[in-house]
């Protein structure tokens, strides 16, 4: 990749929050876009800024958020964090369905992929404990188990691209894949020398991972392959293979294209921790940040 002017600072908006917390992940659903981050806070944009819908997490104790998704058909929002919190958010009827804790398993969750549709997902959960807890019926009590991928290293996060069919790093420096949800193996990184952050998982030939001193590393169902982005820490990637985002320490945001890196000029220097690249593209992070471009 090669790296090209910086685009214009006006490009970006900084939004307005109820919330001076770091927001650590945003995302997309048929309601619109929702945010999770510090003190279990859920947020959404309403008229004047970003409005919180939720603040304590799924149980009320304030456990921070970490990771969200959406199911398939856009209408629930899975989110995890501290202490075994995992809520599933119906924007409809604004409920909040209480999953925390399975088995039993209070350790914190640092991202969550769910696939399917609502009411009937497949849900993935991966932890400081290097364990993936899993169930393939809504998180209902009773349907959850559990994987350990590697030796037990923490797994910063995990995302599919299939109903069972998808990928998870952690912070050893290895990917891991799995076409049933349950059996997982090792695909590198060799040599990685690097803390992995950021993973985004498209098909068993479209991968991409994020991590310190500005390194994005791309699968092609072959090889891995290595890009040095500056010497930012990378904390989150969002790609389809010819276009996307990294997003890192210090207001960092670099636009990806099949040709070439853009480093985008934002208002803040924030450290930056997620990207949501549906539309207009929203980055969430310390301080509540919240940047539309």
């Amino acid at each position: 990749m090669t790296t090209v002017a910086a685009a214009a600072e006006s490009e970006w908006s900084v939004e307005e929050t109820e919330t001076d917390g770091t927001l650590h992940d945003v995302v997309s659903a048929d309601a619109g876009r929702f945010a999770v981050g510090g003190g279990g806070v859920l947020t959404a944009p309403a008229e004047a800024g970003w409005k919180k819908l939720r603040d304590g997490g799924p149980t009320g104790n304030g456990n921070d958020l970490y990771g969200a998704s959406v199911t398939d058909d856009g209408e629930r929002v899975w989110f995890v964090g501290a202490s075994g919190a995992i809520g599933e958010y119906v924007p409809a009827t604004d409920t909040l369905v209480d999953h925390s804790a399975p088995m039993g398993n209070t350790n914190n969750y640092n991202d969550v992929a769910v696939t399917g549709e609502a009411g009937e997902a497949n849900v993935y959960v991966a932890g400081d404990s290097g364990k993936i807890y899993y169930s393939f019926e809504n998180g209902a009590t009773g349907t959850w188990d559990y994987v350990t991928p590697g030796g037990g290293s923490a797994l910063p996060a995990i995302d599919f691209h299939g109903p069972r069919s998808g990928h998870a790093i952690d912070t050893n420096g290895r990917v891991f894949v799995t076409d049933d949800g349950g059996t997982w193996n090792a695909i590198g990184i060799e040599n990685a020398d690097v803390t992995f952050y950021g993973l985004d998982s498209d098909a068993p030939d479209d991968v991409a991972v994020s991590g310190g001193n500005g390194t994005l590393l791309t699968y092609d169902g072959a090889a891995w392959t290595p890009d040095v982005l500056g010497d930012a820490d990378l904390v989150d990637v969002e790609t389809d293979g010819e276009a996307g985002y990294v997003v890192g320490s210090g207001g960092v945001v670099q636009e990806l294209t099949a040709d070439e890196q853009v480093v985008l000029d934002t208002p803040v220097g924030e450290s930056l921790k997620a990207v949501d690249g549906d539309g207009d593209a929203v980055v969430v992070g310390a301080g509540g940040t919240v940047l539309r471009r």
